[in-house]
């Protein structure tokens, strides 16, 4: 069952193809009243982000159709794009400077540290929301 957007409750987007850490970052964000969404092609993510369905979206480099990258540029012509979390198996001076040039958050190396991820995640949401991250 597909839940309705709440642009009161915080949403990150989840857009990976291969990882199945999904599950695990939404059990750890559930206490805190964060919502997840998952998307395993870049066009599903850039309809969701299109859609206005996360305040964060979390992009692999890698994703099936559209990369992460290629994502991150089509959402640039939206009013307010979500802030954007790049995961990448490698991390070259290249993609690092090219995620700096599109305003990137972070750029988090895979297999994702949860505690990295969760850190970029609240450090994200408190600067884009004004300190109204869950506690």
């Amino acid at each position: 069952m597909v839940q309705a957007f709440d642009p009161s409750r915080f949403t990150v987007l989840l857009a990976d193809a291969q990882d199945p850490w999904h599950a695990t970052v939404s059990q750890l964000l559930a206490p805190q009243g964060v919502r997840t969404v998952s998307a395993r092609t870049g066009r599903e993510a850039l309809s969701l982000i299109e859609q206005r369905q996360c305040h964060v979206a979390v992009l692999d480099v890698d994703m099936p159709q559209l990369g992460g990258l290629q994502v991150i540029r089509r959402i640039q012509s939206l009013q307010q794009p979500p802030p954007a979390i790049l995961l990448a198996r490698q991390l070259s001076a290249q993609l690092l400077h090219e995620a700096l040039g599109l305003q990137v958050f972070s750029v988090l190396a895979k297999p994702v540290d949860f505690n990295q991820l969760l850190d970029a995640l609240a450090r994200v949401m408190r600067r884009r929301y004004e300190g109204r991250w869950p506690a």
